[in-house]
Order: structure tokens, then sequence, then C-alpha cells
């Protein structure tokens, strides 16, 4: 697997955006019951706050740096510079290189209108890609009958790659919570499948660089993001900033490698 970089209590994977997917098929080609999370600001906060959180984290075969900021921290730390590896990037170049090697895919989570325009668009530009099936869960807990019955489901179709999209923390637990019943390589990709689908806009690589994609995103989503991006947005930066002064006095970084 891909070394990993501790940022404050997560261990990251680092590598280039070849390595990720270079590994993240080959855990899809063995059906390693695996799981991938794409760690954000939101995601490493969460785990620093919530132990039962940072341990699914710890869990996961590969932790992408999904925010610049995360990737940002491990030049920071490590002194090893590395380039974000976004949910949003990570999709398509899987689905390309999948369709190249004949490996199938699962769509599992988000709504009916969102699964249709992807299955149209992957099907539009990458006829080759074996899509194995799609499913979107109800807005609730599942009952023990209904989770047994969408695990026995998707394991019919023996998909490589199952692609989830629950929202963070949702999707994490629920990987968590499925790997060794799940015969496939799961990654956590969130808000990926509407950006996929063309339903809802990327912000230009350029606001990207100037890690405005928090700031759309709150845009689109005001009522829902507004506390969420004020508390981890600024605990993130406290704490930051709290380990880089205590580096800086003399305390060394974590540098052992987790795989």
């Amino acid at each position: 697997m891909l070394p990993k970089r501790q940022v404050l209590d997560s261990w990251i994977s680092t590598g280039t955006p070849a390595d990720f997917v270079t590994a993240i098929l080959a855990l899809g080609a063995a059906r390693s019951s695996a799981y991938v999370c794409c760690a954000n600001v939101h995601m490493v906060v969460e785990a620093q706050q919530h132990p039962d959180f940072r341990r699914i984290l710890d869990e996961a075969a590969i932790v992408t740096p999904d925010g610049s900021p995360v990737a940002a921290a491990v030049g920071w730390f490590h002194k090893q510079p590395q380039s974000r590896i976004a949910g949003m990037d990570l999709l398509p170049a899987l689905l390309s290189e999948a369709a190249r090697r004949g490996q199938s895919v699962y769509f599992y989570g988000t709504t009916e209108e969102v699964l249709a325009a992807m299955v149209a668009r992957a099907r539009r530009e990458l006829p080759d890609l074996k899509i194995a099936g799609t499913h979107s869960p109800p807005f609730r807990p599942l009952t023990p009958e209904e989770d047994a019955a969408e695990v026995a489901a998707i394991n019919a179709a023996d998909p490589d790659l199952l692609f989830v999209a629950l929202g963070c923390p949702r999707q994490e637990r629920w990987m968590a919570a499925h790997r060794g019943r799940i015969r496939s390589c799961m990654l956590g990709v969130g808000q990926a499948f509407p950006v996929y689908a063309g339903l809802e806009q990327r912000l230009p690589t350029w606001a990207r660089r100037l890690w405005l994609e928090w700031a759309y995103r709150l845009y689109l989503e005001p009522k829902r993001l507004w506390k969420r991006y004020l508390k981890t947005n600024t605990r993130f930066v406290y704490l930051i900033t709290q380990r880089a002064l205590s580096y800086g006095l003399g305390r060394p970084p974590v540098v052992a490698e987790s795989e």
C-alpha cells in the first residue's frame, strides 16, 4: 500500500495521482474487502475529536489527501510535497482506467436521478466500462434484513470497485461496517457523484488552487454547511498552528510510515 504520513491524528496516504489509481485498482482486482477514504478538513477534524471515527480512518487501506489544506499539511510537517487527490478527480480517473483494464464498477448512494445521469455519461464517454450495477438506498437506517439484501445484491454483481456516496461521516462508517462483508474495494467519494453526473458545477482550477472550494460549497448549501465550516475550518487552523508551534519548539513530527 501507499506510505502514510500523520496530519494531526490522521494517517494520510501519499503518492502521485497515478500511484493512487494503480493502488486502488489493485485492491479492486484482488477483490479485497477494503475501503478508501477521501480526507478533507472536516474529516480530519472529526477524527481528531472522535476516537471511534479516527479508528475508521486508521483502518482504511488508503486515505487520500482530498482537501488542499490536508495535502499542504503533509508538506509542511514532513517536508514532502503532496498534491491534492480529490474524490472528484479520482472518480473519473478510476473509471477511465477501469474501462481500459476491463474492471467493473458499482455506484451506491445519492438519488436515482444522479445515478442515471452518471451512467449516461459513463456509457457515452467510456463505452467499454463495465457497470455492474447501481443502487440508491433510502435516506434512513436500513433494517438488518434490508442491509443483508443489499450486500447480497452487490456481491452478486461482483464489482471490482464500489463507489459510495452517502455523505461524511455516514459513508465512512458504512464502509467500515461492511468491510469483510462486501467483496470489493469500497470508495467514499460523496459529492463526486453529482459533479460527475453534470448536475452540480465545480469551481475552475484557478479557484481550487486558492482553496476556495469550501466557499463555493457554502454558497450552494448555506443552511446545512455554515456551522460545519465555521467550526471545523476554525478548529483545523487552530490545531495546525498549535502543532506547528510545537514542532518549532523542538518537538519532532511523527514520520513513521503506516501501511
